[in-house]
């Protein structure tokens, strides 16, 4: 929606919509790949809902929500291709610091009711810096967390369903299309290494956007 110029105001409901859509998607599928990884996801969970919601309910100016969501895709495209170790999906973590990861939960369930965009663009980069997951539960731990959370921040404004463009069935249809086999590579048939370089450029590319329309 970046690349193609759509208004803060429509893109935040419609991203979070289709979010919830596409990552029910992909919560199943991975679930069923054996990649959802429930010791790291709760934490993130109890602290990122409640926020999401709160974050929902609030609306950044325009100007500013396109600074800010651009900044944080870009941020998230650095931290993909900065340092991020390959591990395989059969990769054994250290246990995630319950009391962090609340915290840290917290504030991207925040970012993500206030922007709409999925937390799972925050999430993957941390659990992959810090080791606490490997690009396989990192993928399948993000995409639930990004489903409840997308749920939480539209059932606090769910007045903004108003501002759903027409389009929105055509959209919904590639997006599952987009799922269906995004899922299917990420969860059997792309490197780690290869998935991250793909997230990383769609972030960059997207961001880059929303600062130079």
């Amino acid at each position: 929606m970046a690349l193609v110029g759509i208004s803060p105001v429509v893109m935040r409901p419609t991203a979070l919509s289709l979010s919830v859509l596409v990552s029910a998607i992909g919560t199943v599928r991975f679930y069923r790949a054996g990649h959802l990884y429930w010791p790291v996801l709760w934490p993130f969970l109890v602290g990122s809902v409640p926020l999401a919601a709160v974050g929902g309910a609030l609306r950044l100016p325009d100007s500013l929500y396109s600074q800010f969501v651009g900044l944080l895709l870009l941020v998230a495209a650095a931290t993909l291709i900065w340092r991020a170790p390959d591990r395989s999906g059969e990769y054994q973590a250290d246990p995630v610091p319950v009391f962090w990861a609340v915290i840290l939960g917290a504030a991207i369930g925040l970012i993500s009711g206030l922007t709409g965009v999925g937390g799972g663009l925050l999430l993957s980069p941390l659990l992959l810096l810090t080791g606490w997951a490997g690009i396989r539960q990192t993928a399948g731990v993000s995409v639930a967390f990004i489903l409840l959370n997308a749920m939480a921040a539209l059932s606090t404004n769910l007045a903004s369903v108003g501002t759903l463009p027409a389009a929105l069935p055509v959209w919904a249809v590639a997006a599952v299309v987009g799922g269906v086999v995004g899922t299917e590579l990420g969860t059997r048939r792309l490197k780690g290494r290869t998935m991250r370089f793909i997230l990383a450029a769609v972030l960059a590319v997207s961001g880059l956007k929303l600062f130079f329309p």
